[in-house]
């Protein structure tokens, strides 16, 4: 993470946790987020899944199911996000 490999991240909330331009702390980093945006599991990109830092979309769904099962109707939050120098 602290490299800013990881720009986007898939999670299943039943509500916002974070907002556009709030910065986090994430271990020995800080992130702000740059856009969220609510869409299916169904449409998470190739794009997206290599810039969540996940080997592939089964993996992307297994840790963002962290919350409940995801299918590809499921709603989900896109969130993109930059590393804070």
């Amino acid at each position: 993470m602290a490299a800013g490999d990881i720009t986007v991240s898939i999670r299943l909330w039943s509500r916002r946790q974070v907002k556009v331009g709030g910065r986090y702390p994430v271990g020995f980093a800080t992130i702000e987020v740059d856009s969220i945006e609510p869409i299916t599991f169904g449409d998470v990109t190739s794009e997206d899944v290599e810039r969540s830092g996940e080997p592939d979309r089964e993996t992307l769904r297994s840790r963002a199911a962290h919350a409940g099962p995801i299918d590809d109707d499921t709603m989900v939050y896109r969130i993109e996000f930059h590393l804070v120098d």
